[in-house]
Parts: C-alpha cells; structure tokens; sequence
C-alpha cells in the first residue's frame, strides 16, 4: 500500500467526493478511500439521507466523515462547499468530482435549457470545485491530487443524450487543462480523469439489454462502481501520473459490437 504520509504529507488526507450520497459510483468511491484512511467530506444534494447514512457508518463517531450538502448549480455555494472542507480539517488534499446529471430525451424534445442543466452541473460544477480545491492545493508543500469523472462514450455518443454528452465530452480537455495550469503553480498537483463503461447496468433492463451491454465489451461482462473506484484510488496515489484520461470500461472505448447497447448503460 502507498505511504499516504509520504504522499501527502500525513497518514490521513483529506477528501472531498463530490455526489457521494446515493449508492453509485461516488459513494463506492468514498468508502473506498475510507478504508485506506483517508478522512472525508460527502457531498449531496438530493440524496442527503443516503449521504448521512455514508457519513454515520464510515465516521463512526471520530469526525473522520462529515456531510455536506450543496447545489453545485449555484457557483457560490460550490466555492464555499470546497472552503467549509478546508475550515473543518484545516487542508483538503483530494477531490473527486463525481456529481452528475443525465436525462434521456428524444432529439427533437431537447430545449436550450435541458443542455444548459447539463452544463451547469457537469461541467461548471466540475470547473469550480476543480478551480477552488486547487487553488487551495497549491498552497500546499504536498499538493494534492484531483479525480474527475467522464463517460467512455464521449467519443461515441449515443442516441437520446445530446444535452447530455457536449457536457461530459468537456471532461477530458478540462483535465487536462487543470493539470497544466495547477502543475505550473506547484508540481505537487496533479488532475486525472475516469471514463467509466457499463459498470452500474439498471435494474429495469431486459435479459436481452442486460446481454448486449456484456456482449458491447471485450470482457464480456459488466463492470462495476467498485472498478471505478480502483482507477480512482490509482490515481490519486500514483505521484508520476497527470493529465491522464483513463477508460475504465472492458475495452468498450475500442471495441464496436453488431449489437449496440441500450443508451446509457455506462451510467
């Protein structure tokens, strides 16, 4: 296991797991990190109680975990979520940005305000919280490092999601461009991002869907939130990697099936 001390700079890091409330991705993504020690901020909005039940278990009464709730639509209350993290454990060492939105809906039915919802929280959201956490890591002698969450499919987008996807598809450049800009006012920041596949399948699918999702991967089997949050531990704690857009999808960004998947299987 990585030294965390060496790392940054103690056994216990600070981390903020943004839409870490409901039983997804984030979630598995804040556990993970509490069984490596790391000390947490849960973030929700509409899945506060999820998040309190999070933050009760993995807490457990030492004050390791706190809850939070913001509206990442409101640029304020985003600046001021990463801020009350900073107050309450005196530094913020990781971020992880998973909170998303996605709304299927027919091309024609899509209006102005269905992107601008989708831009508002995945990207905006994932631009301030990257802006304030990093501004605050550079302070730091030991950095920080920071996850966001993409979507495999950017790059093969799929029907009933276009306000969807021009929002994810900013993902990749926006990591990048972090790494960069955070990088040069200290080495010790570093900004990856996820792509996740078909790793959370829902539980309305059809026998037949649930197989095509399988069949639309090289591994022929689904993957789950928990693989996710392998990649997401990886680099946060591998000190020579940034600017990295990682695939965590069973080959799905490569491979391209006879039989496409239901859209938004990946979610």
């Amino acid at each position: 296991m990585v030294n965390l001390t060496q790392l940054f700079g103690t056994p216990h890091p600070v981390a903020l797991v943004t839409g870490s409330g409901a039983p997804r991705i984030g979630n598995c993504v804040a556990r993970a990190l509490a069984q490596r020690g790391y000390r947490l901020a849960i973030h929700a909005h509409t899945s506060l109680a999820d998040a309190q039940t999070t933050g009760d278990e993995l807490g457990a009464g030492s004050g390791d975990a706190i809850v939070l709730s913001a509206d990442l639509r409101n640029e304020v209350e985003t600046r001021q979520l990463v801020d009350r993290v900073q107050h309450h454990f005196g530094r913020l060492d990781v971020l992880v940005n998973c909170a998303a939105i996605w709304e299927a809906k027919a091309f024609e039915e899509i209006a102005a305000g269905d992107v601008r919802a989708h831009w508002e929280v995945n990207t905006l959201a994932t631009f301030v919280c990257c802006q304030q956490a990093g501004l605050l890591m550079v302070k730091q002698a030991t950095g920080g490092a920071i996850v966001n969450i993409g979507d495999w499919a950017v790059v093969r987008p799929y029907r009933d999601h276009a306000a969807y996807f021009p929002s994810k598809g900013a993902i990749p450049t926006l990591t990048r461009n972090f790494a960069v800009e955070l990088a040069a006012r200290n080495p010790q920041v570093r900004v990856n991002a996820v792509l996740p596949g078909p790793v959370t399948l829902p539980h309305d699918l059809s026998e037949d869907q649930r197989q095509a999702a399988i069949n639309s991967t090289l591994v022929k089997r689904a993957g789950s939130p928990q693989n996710v949050a392998d990649a997401v531990v990886f680099l946060l704690e591998n000190d020579f990697v940034t600017g990295v857009n990682l695939p965590v999808d069973g080959g799905r960004t490569i491979y391209s099936p006879e039989i496409e998947p239901t859209s938004g299987l990946n979610l």
